[in-house]
């Protein structure tokens, strides 16, 4: 009888820190959940004020991700103290830990680094088309490790900030014109001086061609089967790909249309007969 009292004795001192231990954990994990959630409402909410703003949609979308990244490790100590760990010296293991896992982790603060990089110095903003470390796209989003860009066809690209800024960045929409570089090759039989009237007035007719700075129509190369043509007309930056693959269109019926020969590649051989 006097063991089950000391029994009963021990767990009524027990009790108490069991039931504080339980509360706090609790409450701790309360906390965590909510804190979290309340972190992702906040930069989601930040992120929209900015886009109202007219904060471009890269910037606003980093800028959130800094702020839940921060918001998210106030919580969790804020959990921590809660439960009863002590933050002091949970900060400075913390510390120490970083150091560490920085040090395995040289890749991800690269793409850290690199993702402030973009954001300072601008090199590309949400909607520009960019070819970029091998890849081709529209920004989409800049994160803290990663950005995304859209291809034509819909694919969604996850790139690392690192290896965008470590090679060179090809940004299609910064400027509002860009040239069509392209050439035109017709048979030595055809009639250049016909061959160049017919691209003029296609080049003419095209409303979405500018005509300032003017259409460069030159022989560039008499080559190995064809003369070939530089014909470099200036368009606006978004009806690039449209004018290309129109005029291509309207000269290949031009020119069937007026007797103007495409060629195909060709080679001469001539055959001599030896006398015995």
């Amino acid at each position: 009888m006097n063991e089950l009292e000391a029994l009963f004795e021990q767990g009524s001192e027990w009790m108490p820190w069991l039931v504080d231990t339980v509360i706090n954990l609790s409450i701790g994990l309360i906390v965590f959940f909510v804190g979290k959630l309340v972190a992702a409402k906040v930069s989601h909410w930040c992120e929209k004020r900015l886009l109202k703003a007219s904060v471009d949609q890269a910037v606003a979308g980093f800028a959130s991700s800094i702020l839940y990244a921060l918001m998210f490790a106030g919580v969790a100590l804020m959990a921590l103290g809660q439960i009863g760990v002590e933050t002091t010296s949970f900060i400075a293991i913390l510390g120490a830990a970083g150091l560490a896992v920085g040090l395995a982790l040289q890749g991800s603060l690269s793409n850290f680094a690199s993702g402030v990089l973009i954001i300072l110095l601008r090199p590309f903003r949400s909607g520009d088309f960019i070819d970029a470390g091998g890849q081709m796209g529209t920004v989409n989003r800049i994160e803290l490790f990663h950005t995304y860009l859209k291809t034509p066809d819909n694919r969604v690209i996850i790139m690392p900030n690192s290896s965008i800024m470590d090679g060179s960045i090809v940004n299609f929409s910064r400027e509002a014109t860009r040239r069509l570089d392209l050439v035109i090759g017709i048979s030595y039989d055809a009639d250049i001086r016909l061959a160049k009237q017919i691209m003029e007035d296609i080049v003419s007719a095209d409303e979405r061609i500018l005509k300032e700075p003017s259409c460069l129509i030159a022989v560039s190369e008499l080559a190995d089967s064809s003369v070939n043509f530089f014909l470099r007309p200036w368009v606006a930056s978004g009806d690039y790909w449209a004018v290309r693959a129109d005029l291509l269109e309207k000269i290949k019926y031009a020119f069937d249309e007026r007797g103007v020969g495409i060629p195909y590649p060709q080679m001469d051989v001539h055959v001599h007969k030896q006398e015995s």
